[in-house]
């Protein structure tokens, strides 16, 4: 993981992921045990600490696959969000992967089937903190 590019995590956002983590339905699904391990080695702030241009839950970003040349904006949210238009949720391997990345950083991301994610962050289009929204 030292080859990893660093995280920002707001400690709302953590607390929020660590419940959705611990419901049972949830513990079964391919990618669990790296968003975990994401978490674990991620800076942790107050919401109303975070910097602009990192993605948080609720934000929107745009980013490309590095791999593939694939360019795409997309709303990181909770499950129970997902599935909506514009929507990846956190428990998906793209949203486990964008979770606390900066703009122009990086991420090799490991998909279940063998495939490898090579996610950049181009842009974060929209991210709740730096609208004044710490509570979502």
């Amino acid at each position: 993981m030292s080859s990893q590019p660093a995280i920002t995590v707001s400690s709302l956002d953590l607390q929020r992921i660590e419940r959705v983590l611990r419901a049972q339905s949830v513990r079964h699904l391919p990618g669990i045990d790296a968003l975990q391990d994401e978490l674990d080695r991620a800076n942790v702030v107050e919401p109303v600490d975070m910097p602009p241009g990192i993605v948080t839950m609720n934000s929107t970003v745009r980013f490309c696959d590095d791999a593939t040349g694939d360019r795409h904006e997309l709303t990181l949210v909770y499950p129970d969000g997902a599935g909506a238009p514009g929507t990846v949720s956190i428990l998906a391997p793209t949203g486990s992967a964008l979770l606390g990345l900066s703009v122009g950083q990086s991420i090799a991301w490991q998909v279940p089937g063998g495939r490898k994610l090579q996610l950049r962050v181009l842009e974060v289009v929209r991210q709740p903190e730096a609208e004044g929204e710490y509570h979502r």
